[in-house]
């Protein structure tokens, strides 16, 4: 069954065009799944904005403590909070003019789902990248 919330469109349009993901929640800790997630990023071609209070280097780029704080362009805001904080994040992804937010597996917040789209944003909720190009 496949949910509004995971429009095949929308992660195509991800995985396949958009190239700068900045990754929220993204640390120098290689234990979070986020670590791992975006190595698989950069492998696959696409290039990674750490961003996290700490704004530290990882996977050799730059990192930045908010989102408005990063100086250039972003297609993806990949998302690594927990779902009552994951709506604000949408939030400033609209708001710094990203193409696309994509919540992780568990993020789930219909509000923010609702507030993105309808500011023209793509949204994909409650998947991952590295499942979706397995099946893509």
């Amino acid at each position: 069954m496949t949910v509004a919330w995971q429009d095949q469109s929308d992660i195509d349009f991800m995985l396949d065009e958009a190239e700068t993901w900045a990754v929220v929640g993204l640390s120098e800790n290689p234990s979070r799944t986020a670590y791992a997630i975006a190595a698989m990023l950069q492998q696959r071609g696409k290039r990674i904005v750490p961003v996290h209070p700490s704004a530290a280097t990882v996977h050799g780029e730059q990192g930045y403590a908010t989102l408005a704080d990063i100086p250039f362009p972003v297609d993806v805001v990949d998302v690594f909070v927990r779902s009552e904080l994951a709506g604000e994040v949408a939030d400033q992804a609209v708001a710094i003019g990203a193409k696309a937010v994509w919540f992780q597996l568990g993020v789930i917040d219909q509000d923010a789902y609702e507030r993105t789209t309808a500011a023209g944003v793509r949204m994909v909720m409650d998947t991952c990248p590295a499942i979706e190009w397995g099946r893509h």
